[in-house]
């Protein structure tokens, strides 16, 4: 079906959601890049959104209710991507048998309508962009970064420095389950001596 590469993606981001939140540690959940400044999300602040915001779009939008509240009852850093792991994976389900009427269906989307292929694309760049927030938070903090979409300057730096794609875990049942044991991420080689830029000249 013409739409499975939407539903490939969004289980895609959901790992790639829970292992930047993985890279958190418990202390880190308050902490923001200026700490008197409020105009910017926490990381716990980031999850709560996450979770209430895809809620509330595949609710209105794409009418699927996964039946249970979107925000686990201990907000600790393991009970968020416990909770978000399930209820995404749950809404993936829902998602695989739709078919190609539902997705070219025309909803509203806020002020205005759309098809739902469109939505769900707006959807992905919502979660990433809020992604990529995050991981400048772990930068700040010093976290090694595992591979997100590629290399990484922990997994090596650039491609072609021969750097690797090294994820954290290779699936969210592995995630869980290392989280759970406090940790047992894929180890990282470093940025190695070649520059992490294209432009090491400037």
């Amino acid at each position: 079906m013409e739409y499975d590469f939407l539903v490939d993606t969004y289980n895609t981001e959901r790992i790639k959601t829970l292992s930047v939140w993985s890279t958190f540690k418990d202390d880190d959940l308050l902490i923001r890049p200026q700490p008197l400044d409020q105009r910017d999300r926490n990381p716990l602040e980031h999850m709560v959104h996450q979770c209430l915001s895809e809620e509330k779009w595949f609710h209105n939008m794409f009418g699927i209710d996964v039946g249970t509240a979107p925000l686990p009852e201990k907000e600790t850093r393991l009970e968020f991507i416990k909770q978000y792991a399930g209820d995404s994976g749950k809404r993936l389900t829902i998602l695989k048998a739709k078919d190609k009427v539902w997705w070219e269906q025309e909803v509203s989307f806020f002020e205005t309508k759309r098809i739902r292929s469109w939505i769900m694309v707006r959807r992905i760049a919502h979660t990433a962009y809020h992604r990529g927030e995050q991981t400048a938070i772990l930068r700040i903090l010093g976290r090694e970064i595992h591979s997100i979409y590629g290399p990484s300057a922990d997994t090596g730096g650039l491609p072609q420095n021969n750097a690797l794609t090294i994820y954290a875990y290779p699936d969210i049942k592995s995630l869980i389950e290392g989280e759970s044991k406090g940790g047992l991420k894929a180890s990282l080689p470093g940025p190695g001596n070649a520059p992490s830029t294209e432009r090491p000249d400037l």
